[in-house]
């Protein structure tokens, strides 16, 4: 079972002993497991089962309207993805979703600006749920305290001024919604991954999901079962925060399983993401952490962590939405982002 921590007295008290001692606790935990169950949060039962509740009633409605909001229309890599239509670790996953970030006009950009620039943009939203737009932005605003606090608490634990991080992440995060349905599988046919293995290439991911498992995380070698439990999240790291802390913290790879026939799954996952001009350069860290930080970049050479969180994201989500870079960004080669 994945460690369980509780937040509430560090938000209220943050120099506290009890304050202190969830400090620390979680410094281990990030440093060891990667992942945990977060209770204490403060966001009602009502905000995420509104949140959760908005999501079913979006995959519910009719095939034709959800495809009105496909991502494939969008350079911002906002809307709707259709079942096997995103690629996780090279094959297609078996999962729909909708993909939502921070509500903005489209950039006018320059030949000489960074394609990653185009991130920024308008979200698409179902015209038959109008309500849809404000519970979810409103769910976004909850969260966003939430992720502020542990990262000023991994910043003490790091060693570092708790608001290290702030001016990285504030005023315009690139904070991300991604929300997904998993389906059971047909019978007859050969099965798929319902998402593949992986890790988050932000700071923080905070997953709310139903009362039907699937999420597995790596622990120790071998795939462990995330059982949900109620009122709390599963909380893990990015890729940018162990590449900021140079593998002292790290990225733990993690996938999702189909469920049983006769069920589905929903997810909504809030991504604390930085600002997408950020450079996220090792820190130093005190000497006894640095000792044990193997390294902050992935193992992988194919898949580098770019220092500029804009263009490490516009990597994964090319790499993801293949149908999208056609469209938009297909003259943009990895080693155009490295350079930007």
């Amino acid at each position: 079972m994945l460690p369980v921590l509780d937040i509430s007295t560090y938000l209220t008290a943050p120099n506290s002993t009890a304050g202190q001692e969830f400090v620390k606790k979680l410094r281990d935990t990030c440093h060891g497991p990667g992942f945990f169950y977060l209770i204490g949060h403060g966001v009602t039962d009502s905000k995420n089962k509104g949140a959760l509740d908005i999501a079913k009633q979006f995959f519910n409605l009719p095939l034709a309207e959800r495809q009105k909001l496909a991502i494939e229309k969008s350079p911002h890599f906002r809307g709707y993805t259709m079942l096997e239509n995103e690629i996780t670790n090279g094959r297609t996953d078996w999962r729909e979703q909708i993909d939502i970030g921070p509500e903005e006009p489209a950039p006018t950009l320059q030949p000489e600006d960074p394609p990653w620039l185009r991130l920024r943009g308008p979200n698409q939203w179902p015209a038959s749920l109008p309500q849809m737009a404000d519970i979810i932005n409103d769910w976004m605003a909850h969260m966003q305290p939430v992720g502020m606090a542990l990262m000023r608490a991994l910043a003490q634990g790091l060693g570092q001024n708790p608001h290290h991080f702030d001016t990285r992440i504030q005023p315009d995060n690139y904070a991300k919604v991604k929300i997904s349905r998993y389906p059971a599988q047909p019978a007859h046919e050969e099965t798929k991954q319902a998402l593949g293995l992986h890790h988050d290439s932000g700071l923080l991911t905070f997953i709310l999901q139903d009362a039907v498992p699937g999420l597995q995380v790596m622990s120790d070698g071998k795939l462990i079962d995330v059982t949900p439990m109620p009122g709390a999240y599963v909380v893990n790291l990015g890729e940018m925060m162990q590449s900021a802390t140079s593998g002292y913290l790290r990225a733990t790879k993690h996938q999702v399983v189909t469920p049983p026939a006769g069920q589905e799954r929903i997810s909504i996952a809030y991504f604390l993401n930085p600002r997408l001009e950020t450079r996220f350069e090792p820190i130093e860290l005190p000497a006894a952490l640095a000792a044990e930080a193997p390294g902050g970049q992935n193992t992988d050479p194919g898949d580098p962590v770019i220092a500029t969180f804009g263009a490490n994201t516009l990597k994964i989500r090319m790499r993801s939405h293949p149908k999208v870079r056609a469209a938009f960004y297909k003259n943009v080669e990895l080693a155009d982002l490295i350079e930007s």
